[in-house]
């Protein structure tokens, strides 16, 4: 198993495809699909070690849970539905950005009084009590439903499995209320729906996923290394600007006060007399750090964007191999 190589799932169609082919191509991995798009298997460009499959969602969860894939792209609601003990067979690396979207609890607008989850527990209770009947729920989140519900002590409930347009089932009658995912929430307020004040299971988004179950051998560890080390290079250099300046006889000390009042650090440490101070500074601080570099008497000031920065430390490889 040490020569297998690394199984990295990414999603086979639309937006996050798209969202995902474009989140590694910014970390230099590019992938290639030798007999073109609707090839399902692929590689990284440049990389070896590492192969690529283009899967949907839910089966990206299921070849993670089950160790078939290493690393994969998918949205926490699907890995908190599908796996009964996510934390213990996954770990969440990083959130990239794209795919958000929140899974929700809605009821009709028509329902006044009903603002919370505690509220919805008297509907639920009154229905049973006058009409010896449950609360319908129609949600294709089961399993996260059941949990929610169950923190929120609701018990006097039954789902109805949605197949088709969950947010349609209150006004076809299949349902009382329901619980979706949701980006805006325009095409709840569209069917007459909103959501609980508390009704808010998850906020999730498109997460990069290993898998603990997964036959990490020398030949796997060593190409995750590789992409992480990329991947966390170009996070780290989109969050930060690089300040260039001659510190025309601004003491040590000082600099050190300066650059660190703004959550700034010198990469290559201080510069002596004469020479240029490189400074990573965070994006929304930059230009009160240059204002205030200006006012001590620096000049020549730079500002860049770095492409990527590289470290020695790398949170996401630490991450990984605390669980493997």
């Amino acid at each position: 198993m040490s020569d297998a190589p690394l199984v990295l799932a990414v999603p086979s169609k639309g937006r996050l495809q798209e969202n995902a082919t474009a989140f590694f191509g910014r970390a230099g991995l590019k992938f290639v699909q030798s007999r073109g798009s609707r090839d399902y298997r692929g590689t990284i460009a440049g990389l070896d070690g590492a192969e690529v499959a283009f899967l949907s969602a839910s089966e990206i969860v299921a070849q993670l849970a089950s160790g078939a894939a290493h690393l994969g792209i998918t949205g926490e609601d699907l890995v908190r539905e599908q796996v009964a003990d996510a934390d213990a067979a996954v770990e969440l690396l990083t959130p990239l950005g794209f795919g958000n979207a929140n899974v929700v609890v809605a009821v009709p607008q028509a329902w006044i009084d009903v603002r919370t989850m505690a509220d919805l527990d008297d509907v639920a209770s009154h229905m049973r009590a006058r009409q010896g009947r449950k609360l319908r729920v129609a949600t294709k989140y089961v399993n996260l439903t059941r949990r929610f519900f169950a923190e929120h002590g609701l018990a006097d409930y039954r789902i109805v499995e949605s197949l088709g347009a969950t947010e349609g089932a209150p006004a076809a009658g299949s349902a009382e209320i329901i619980v979706d995912i949701t980006t805006t929430g325009a095409t709840l307020s569209a069917n007459a729906l909103k959501i609980l004040d508390d009704g808010v299971m998850l906020s999730s988004e498109a997460n990069l996923v290993a898998s603990v179950r997964a036959p990490w051998g020398e030949r796997a560890k060593a190409a995750a290394s590789a992409i992480l080390s990329r991947i966390a290079a170009e996070e780290e250099a989109r969050s930060i600007r690089e300040i260039r300046a001659r510190p025309a006889g601004l003491a040590p000390a000082a600099i050190d006060e300066l650059v660190a009042g703004f959550g700034a650090r010198l990469p290559f440490g201080g510069a002596g007399e004469g020479d240029v101070l490189t400074i990573h500074c965070p994006d929304k601080a930059v230009f009160a750090l240059v204002e205030q570099l200006s006012r001590s008497g620096a000049d020549e000031i730079t500002v860049g964007a770095p492409a990527y920065v590289f470290r020695k430390a790398n949170p996401l490889i630490e991450r990984l191999l605390k669980r493997i």
